[in-house]
């Protein structure tokens, strides 16, 4: 592909893209086929269709030890970063036999990697100050195999001019979500839990989003600690044990990220296993349910208490869709309507015409189309960047 061609493609009034996302819960690649017509407040999109493909068996647990500080090595990251690309580009050719649709006829792929460590807060080093971010799954290897202009590394350019590089998602969400008559939140429960807050009478510039804290991540790890399952079911497990109050209160004095003032992002790095092991000695005689019960129910009161602190004296919201692997824990939801209470209705955000497991991949398919359009798309209110910027990486095939 050359300039010109470059050129015609970003041109074009209907492009068909792929988005590609694999999440903290590193259960698998997200993909999902749309069919995009214009740009920025004028983006227009059709699901063709999605699919999750699933990682190799003991690739979660080997993406975890080199993400984890002191027990990665560069060999496995080196590795890695070829590997994960080799697996987005099988589930793109799945995608691609699923949905009946041709290969040749994809125009682009936007993929956001898999992220394997995140360092936003500016540090000292050699003399330099600055924060960093690491996704692999290189787009150039997805562009290579597949034939396919491929966008991604979206974090990076953020994080250069002094940005968190997250979450990228809100700029997406007021492009497709943005409501005249309410203000709104969105509320994405993945490993971490992310919201977007949208003002009715608001701009782009106004919107409001950071991560609140825990979504699944510290779920998933107690329910394979205790129960030897990945993931609890619809909240099944938490739902047969009881909230424990002098547990739940030392999460939320051991818990500093959530008081802290946005922008902000977290991760692996913060809610990994080092968080919660203190806690489970000091309160391990606890039944293994009550534990997983208090810590699903902690996930809710963080989205809460970041509404209260942060968001409710600027602007008071109505609705709050919900999406993301949380929004099928029925615990979890339940736990935010108590929070929340009746001035609030929560949905899922499937009410919003978009399927809740495919946004996050719909959004990196959009965002590489924001790319090739020359739209800046980060938010620096959210993120806490110097500027607005294009993001991405063009990777040509």
């Amino acid at each position: 592909m050359n300039i010109n061609e470059l050129q015609k493609l970003a041109s074009k009034k209907k492009k068909n893209i792929i988005g590609l996302m694999s999440g903290t819960s590193l259960d698998g690649v997200d993909a999902v086929l749309i069919e995009v017509s214009g740009s920025g407040s004028k983006t227009k999109i059709n699901q063709l269709g999605f699919i999750t493909y699933p990682f190799p068996r003991g690739l979660k647990k080997k993406i975890l030890e080199n993400s984890t500080p002191n027990s990665g090595n560069v060999t496995n990251i080196c590795k890695l970063n070829f590997l994960i690309a080799h697996i987005y580009v099988d589930a793109v050719k799945e995608l691609c036999k699923k949905s009946k649709f041709k290969l040749t006829g994809v125009d682009l792929i936007g993929s956001h990697g898999q992220t394997i460590h995140h360092l936003p807060q500016k540090k000292k080093y050699f003399g330099y100050n600055f924060g960093s971010t690491l996704q692999i799954g290189d787009p150039s290897v997805i562009a290579k195999l597949t034939g396919i202009l491929t966008i991604g590394d979206f974090r990076t350019a953020d994080i250069a001019l002094g940005g968190q590089g997250a979450p990228l998602v809100p700029y997406f969400d007021y492009l497709m979500f943005h409501s005249n008559k309410n203000n709104r939140a969105l509320l994405n429960i993945g490993g971490i839990s992310n919201i977007t807050v949208l003002d009715k009478n608001g701009d782009v510039s106004s919107v409001i989003a950071f991560d609140t804290g825990p979504g699944n991540m510290m779920i998933d790890l107690l329910t394979k600690k205790f129960f030897n399952v990945y993931f609890d079911k619809n909240g099944s497990i938490a739902s047969s044990g009881k909230i424990n109050n002098e547990f739940s209160n030392a999460l939320k004095k051991h818990d500093k990220f959530i008081e802290k003032k946005f922008p902000k992002s977290t991760g692996r790095e913060y809610y990994g296993a080092e968080f919660l092991s203190p806690l489970l000695i000091k309160y391990g005689s606890i039944p293994k349910e009550d534990i997983l019960a208090t810590v699903t129910d902690f996930t809710a009161y963080g989205v809460n208490r970041n509404y209260e602190k942060f968001i409710k004296n600027e602007m008071e919201i109505s609705e709050l869709f919900v999406s993301g692997g949380g929004a099928r824990n029925s615990f979890i939801l339940n736990s935010i309507k108590k929070y929340f209470g009746n001035s609030v209705e929560v949905k899922n955000v499937r009410q919003l015409g978009i399927s809740p497991d495919a946004k996050e991949a719909i959004c990196f398919a959009v965002l590489a189309n924001e790319t090739l359009a020359g739209n800046p798309s980060n938010i620096p209110r959210v993120t806490g960047a110097l500027k607005t910027t294009i993001l991405g990486k063009i990777c040509l095939p």
